[in-house]
This record gives C-alpha cells, structure tokens and sequence, in this order.
C-alpha cells in the first residue's frame, strides 16, 4: 500500500515565492551567531542591541553592551533621545517571551528600524556567547516580561 507524502501534500512554493518569504523573514529577525560575530569584530555601527524586559532582568544577565528599555516604559518621551538613523535589535528572554516582539513593536509605533533577536538570551546563553550582569543585581523574574 502506497501512503502520500505528508510533505509534498501541498506543493513547494516557486523560487521566487521563497526568495520573497525567506528574503523578508530574515529583514525581521538576526540570529544570534550573527550578533555574536559583530561584536566581537567590533562591527556595531548602524544597530543598538535592545533588551526589552524589566531592568531586574536586564540588571540579571544581558548580552554585553546592550541597553535596557522595558517594553511597558516604551513611549516617545521614554525614546526622544533615541537615535532614529540606527536599527534596533531587541530581545528579551526566549521564543517562549514575547517581550522583544511587543518592544519591537512599539518603537516601530513610534517610528523606528527594528529587528528581533531569534531565541533571546537563552538561545545567546545555550549558543555559549557571553553575558554580563550587574553586581548588585537583585534576583528577579525568570522571564521578566
């Protein structure tokens, strides 16, 4: 008895409808490798990293150098000495967090270049990339949304 093919039960879509598709999901999101390897070549011109959680979590454990604007606080008082020729990659916590995408979100609201990082700091962290913390950091919510 011959079963048909799960994958193949709806057609591949034409090159170019997947050059399309692949071509915008990847002006959306930056892996982390990518991230890691601009940093460390010191290539950050052009984009700000963006943790978009609560500062305790930001304040916990972050990729190095990022700044911290909580998703909840983002307005356009919050963003006015933003620069608005630069892309701002954000993350928050993992697929599983939704902060980066509301943090995304809003600053694109308010007019600015954004893209998301896939996976978040725990993709960063299982990936092996450093993070830093604060010192003094009190011990705060796993996710932090």
């Amino acid at each position: 008895m011959t079963f048909a093919s799960r994958v193949l039960a709806q057609p591949a879509p034409s090159p170019e409808a997947s050059v399309a598709k692949y071509s915008a999901e990847l002006a959306f999101e930056v892996d982390p490798d990518d991230l890691h390897r601009d940093l460390i070549a010191g290539r950050q011109e052009g984009y700000v990293v963006v943790e978009t959680r609560v500062p305790e979590a930001f304040h916990a454990k972050r990729i190095p150098g990022a700044i911290n604007l909580p998703y909840r606080e983002t307005t356009a008082e919050s963003t006015a000495e933003l620069d608005r020729s630069l892309v701002y990659v954000c993350y928050c916590e993992s697929f599983q967090c939704n902060a980066a995408t509301k943090g995304a979100l809003r600053l694109a609201e308010l007019g600015f270049s954004v893209k998301r990082l896939a996976g978040g700091i725990k993709a960063w962290g299982e990936a092996g990339y450093p993070t830093e913390s604060t010192p003094f950091a009190v011990a705060g919510p796993v996710c932090g949304c």
